[in-house]
């Protein structure tokens, strides 16, 4: 591949398929350039190939052969992925072979939204703690969208290794009596509370219905942003109490990652659902149980927290990461 040929950059999730025609730039500061973009609703196509084909359709005769997948789910050594959330399997034998690529190599998706975070400008984040100058050190993206995801970016003395992580799968804590009590209401129905089962979009729902299954109501909500909606405007006090929870929760989770993956760098929090509920999130208990560990306070008061609100980020990221490994 040349330094200048189109390829294909793909961020697949479980709700939504984000596809760009993509290039090297040769600039260090934005070492991507995005020549096309679209993105799909997973739900209106029968798998991945159908998607990716009606957007090679779209490129009015712009001949690629070259790609990267960044797919939500945990990667196996012989390539195939474990996937949780999405609508339909991915197999990257299948795309390669109906779309007649000569190359095309599957990512874990919040390992490309790492590598695409040095990218990101100041005016394309919220910075929700922390000091404002840049940090230097392992740095954790993390975010909640139809499940959880998080990686870890880590510098090294020739290129930044990224840490690919299955943090959404596991086990939810808790910390105060209200949380106690949903939590034990969510272990009637299984024996594994997964962190990505309370602090995702769906999660939202999982809340939700735990608080008012405490209060004897019944959910009437059929998607999170009925009840982030509702949150956000005061018209509903149990969908305010839910988002309340959930944004507690996130931040007491994150501020165990930070501690667990050794976080010095900063964090950036990406993912679906928070640019929805941005203003609500500054407001709540994101940050206080954010910091909330003890004698590790002082050291989480010195991490920088950005919420990213680049809606191509998965893409550049899966892009800058196919860069680096056509290099390596």
């Amino acid at each position: 591949m040349t330094a200048t040929q189109p390829f294909l950059a793909a961020d697949v999730g479980g709700t939504h398929v984000r596809i760009g025609l993509v290039r090297a730039s040769g600039n260090p500061i934005r070492p991507v350039e995005v020549l096309a973009y679209r993105k799909y609703a997973c739900a209106d196509y029968p798998g991945l190939v159908e998607i990716l084909e009606e957007f090679l359709a779209t490129l009015a005769g712009t001949k690629v052969h070259e790609g990267a997948i960044a797919c939500a789910g945990y990667l196996l050594d012989d390539g195939s992925i474990i996937t949780v959330n999405l609508p339909w399997p991915v197999s990257i034998d299948d795309v390669r072979e109906r779309l007649g690529f000569a190359d095309v190599r599957l990512v874990n998706d919040f390992e490309a939204v790492a590598h695409a975070a040095a990218y990101v400008d100041a005016n394309e984040v919220l910075r929700l703690a922390g000091p404002a100058g840049a940090a230097s050190g392992p740095t954790l993206v993390v975010g909640p969208g139809t499940g959880l995801g998080a990686a870890v970016w880590i510098p090294a003395r020739t290129r930044a290794v990224v840490l690919a992580t299955e943090a959404g799968q596991a086990a939810l804590t808790v910390g105060t009596e209200l949380e106690i009590a949903l939590l034990r209401q969510m272990l009637r129905e299984r024996t594994h509370v997964s962190v990505e089962f309370a602090l995702s979009g769906p999660g939202l729902m999982n809340l939700h219905a735990a608080m008012c299954s405490l209060h004897g109501e019944a959910s009437r909500y059929r998607v999170p942003g009925e009840i982030t909606a509702a949150a956000s405007d005061a018209s509903d006090a149990r969908a305010r109490e839910s988002l309340e929870v959930f944004c507690g929760l996130l931040g007491s989770t994150i501020g165990d990652m930070a501690l667990l993956y050794g976080v010095h760098g900063g964090i950036y929090l990406a993912g679906g659902i928070l640019p929805q509920i941005r203003d609500f999130l500054v407001q709540s208990s994101f940050v206080e149980r954010f910091l909330d560990k003890g004698p590790m306070r002082a050291a989480l008061e010195r991490l920088p927290v950005k919420l990213v609100e680049h809606g191509q980020l998965g893409v550049i990221g899966a892009a800058s990461w196919y860069l680096e490994q056509r290099a390596a």
